[in-house]
């Protein structure tokens, strides 16, 4: 199965994608971004890939706008390593991103014609998908 890359260059996902899987990543407590990026690719049963080149800047766009405050500390193999903690205000922006999020995924599954299999059973709709054959 192909990989979604967050590189500047793809585009492959949305703008702000990125931003509001961290934010996310981060409610079930504070991380360092190695252990970010392989949550979000773990999570996404490896469909998504996070590259360095993505995260640390969104890290450092987040912790900019105060949805993310950061420290330093012990990785799990002792080596010094910046943590994450994800802020009062990032909490308040990662409901409102996700409710954006859930209204855009929505709004494309229906332009793709997904929701469409309950519509189908409904008499006009059969005509209409006879008609279209």
């Amino acid at each position: 199965m192909a990989r979604a890359k967050y590189t500047d260059k793809s585009g492959e996902m949305l703008q702000g994608t990125l931003d509001m899987l961290v934010l996310r990543t981060l409610v079930t407590g504070d991380a360092h971004g190695h252990t970010i990026a392989k949550v979000i690719e773990r999570t996404s049963e490896d469909v998504l890939e996070v590259e360095q080149g993505s995260l640390y800047p969104a890290l450092h766009r987040l912790e900019d706008r105060g949805w993310v405050s950061s420290y330093w500390g012990a990785s799990e193999n002792n080596r010094k390593a910046k943590f994450y903690r994800l802020t009062a205000a990032g909490r308040k922006q990662l409901v409102a991103e996700t409710s954006r999020w859930r209204q855009m995924a929505r709004a494309i599954g229906l332009v793709m014609g997904e929701g469409l299999a309950d519509q189908a059973k409904t008499p006009s709709a059969q005509r209409q998908n006879e008609a279209a054959e």
